[in-house]
């Protein structure tokens, strides 16, 4: 059997800015694939006619097999269309993200959005149980990887322009640009979940909602989107992902603001065309290919992907145009989450523990 490198998707964390909330898009895999997701206001809004937001931001998202689970999950092999259950065994998984976010106001009312994301991912395994090693017990396989994620590019829309609420909805595109046909030594493709890229277009519908509870003093909002993405030239399909945020600002000072958030995910298993077979369980000799169970090529749930997510997230921002009046700070804050889980079911692979969010955004009046 090919050696396989492990299995680990991105996740792009969303941003913010201004005095609103949270959230970012995007994705999963199956071999502990998660996604920091979190609200933040200058992301999901519309700016003004010829305002550019920036935002960057750095997110680390640590994984890891929780209590009472084994971690031992399918192996996928695309070259062969086959499902091989139980061929390894999930130990940890670190994505650290890189992104640029930009937000443009069009119109007072319309604007678009590009997110582009840059990976970095730490990830080990035992592959081949009841293949290789004495005992069948495999064989520990460790790697890291990097590189551009794939793009998403959001038009936004307010539908309700108050000076107390907004409402904006927004539909996206994510532009296969991520690396997603790495190859191993003997040229087979590695498996989908663990490129960088999930090598198909998918698309994102959004809607952001906000409201002054005490005006300039204590703000409501919420966030909810949904995210599908089409199956890819190797057979690989990442199942669609639900989130649902809710969260409070309070502004402390007028160059600090509390923040703290619920957040929700809900992701549908992953499917592949594939046969199925299964594994020598642990103990038999070493060698012992995998039995087959059904050798038609069908789309197949691929089981261990799939999660339900609940987190509590408090955070704050600081207006760095409050505390010093230059030409670099204004319009500029720093912004903290950390996302803490609350509760969690990741059928059994990794899951995702406490992550962090650190980011910098300014905005530039381009057009008047």
């Amino acid at each position: 059997m090919n050696r396989r490198t492990g299995v680990y998707a991105l996740t792009v964390c969303a941003v913010l800015a201004g005095a609103g909330m949270p959230v970012a898009p995007v994705a999963e895999a199956s071999c502990g694939a998660v996604t920091c997701f979190v609200i933040i206001g200058s992301q999901q809004q519309v700016p003004q006619k010829g305002l550019l937001t920036v935002n960057g931001i750095y997110n680390y998202t640590p994984m890891r097999l929780l209590d009472n689970t084994s971690g031992v999950i399918p192996a996928i092999d695309q070259h062969d269309r086959r499902l091989i259950l139980d061929e390894h065994q999930e130990i940890r998984t670190i994505t650290q993200t890189y992104t640029l976010n930009l937000n443009y106001g069009v119109t007072d009312r319309f604007g678009l959005e590009v997110n582009i994301p840059f990976l970095n991912r730490q990830h080990s395994h035992i592959d081949g149980l009841g293949e290789d090693g004495v005992a069948g017990e495999g064989e520990l396989s460790q790697f890291s990887d990097n590189g551009l994620g794939d793009m998403t590019i959001t038009a936004k829309y307010n539908v309700l322009p108050t000076l107390r609420s907004m409402v904006v909805t927004g539909f996206g595109v994510q532009v296969p640009t991520g690396k997603h046909e790495q190859a191993e030594s003997n040229g087979h493709v590695i498996e989908s979940p663990t490129q960088i890229g999930r090598g198909q277009v998918g698309l994102i519908g959004s809607i952001y909602q906000t409201y002054e509870l005490i005006p300039h003093k204590l703000n409501q909002t919420a966030f909810a989107s949904y995210r599908h993405t089409f199956r890819n030239n190797q057979g690989y399909q990442f199942g669609d992902e639900y989130l649902f945020n809710v969260g409070l600002n309070y502004m402390a000072q007028p160059w600090l603001t509390l923040m703290g958030q619920f957040n929700y995910r809900y992701l549908v298993h992953d499917n592949i065309s594939a046969s199925l077979e299964a594994a020598a369980p642990p103990g038999t000799p070493g060698g012992v290919s995998p039995t087959g169970i059904d050798s038609d090529i069908k789309d197949r749930r691929v089981p261990n992907t799939g999660s339900t997510f609940l987190a509590f997230t408090p955070g704050f921002q600081i207006g760095l145009d409050q505390l010093v009046d230059s030409p670099m700070t204004r319009m500029a804050s720093l912004y903290f989450y950390s996302q803490i889980p609350v509760a969690r079911d990741s059928n059994n692979n990794l899951a995702q523990g406490t992550s962090f969010v650190f980011g910098l955004t300014k905005s530039f009046q381009l057009m008047q």
